[in-house]
């Protein structure tokens, strides 16, 4: 799976070569096929094992757990790499969704599934922090979590198509800005409480 994932992740979906994979993942093209029906399957089996694992992993597993979402979100978006190599290829999962949603409904799906996932959680942790006083209560937090979760995405398409770590960098800023906004002011917070 990860010989596979990596592949497609250097070269996309349908350039992905799978004698590359085999040799990688050090298997016969037999038992590629024993487990997978075709490449479609095995691409099916990237996303829904690798790419979600990662997502969740980066994204849902946190929030879960977290006592503080702004915190926590913080937290994720500064800790993103800005290496060179991670811009230049950008997120695995808008690269598989722009080329795959279009085309092919087995990817959509999948993809929007995780994209599902990553908003509920966003959307569950900024409405649990509005009812512990810790984010404003003027804000619609299934909004906030698309707005995120586009802004964030946008700037990892803007940095890949520069080929530019500074962009990654000027996202982290922005994002992590629009999420200090997201927390209340200290006079409301007071005034909440008294409430």
């Amino acid at each position: 799976m990860q010989a596979a994932f990596k592949e497609i992740y250097h070269s996309g979906f349908r350039s992905a070569d799978l004698e590359a994979i085999l040799a990688a993942a050090g298997v016969t093209k037999g038992a590629l096929y024993y487990h997978f029906d075709n490449k479609e399957a095995l691409g099916y089996a990237v996303v829904d094992e690798v790419v979600a694992s990662k997502v969740h992993r980066k994204w849902v597993q946190p929030l879960l757990t977290a006592k503080n979402p702004i915190d926590a979100l913080v937290r994720i978006i500064q800790s993103e790499s800005v290496k060179k190599e991670d811009v230049r290829l950008g997120c695995e999962l808008v690269n598989l969704s722009q080329e795959m949603s279009g085309i092919d409904e087995g990817f959509r799906r999948r993809t929007a599934r995780i994209y599902k996932d990553w908003h509920d959680a966003m959307a569950h942790a900024l409405s649990e922090g509005q009812k512990r006083g810790l984010v404003r209560n003027d804000i619609d937090p299934n909004e906030t979590a698309r707005f995120l979760i586009a802004a964030w995405e946008g700037y990892s398409v803007l940095g890949k198509n520069s080929q530019d770590p500074r962009i990654t960098v000027s996202g982290q800023s922005a994002v992590t800005s629009h999420l200090e906004s997201l927390r209340p002011a200290p006079g409301r917070k007071r005034a909440a409480a008294r409430g």
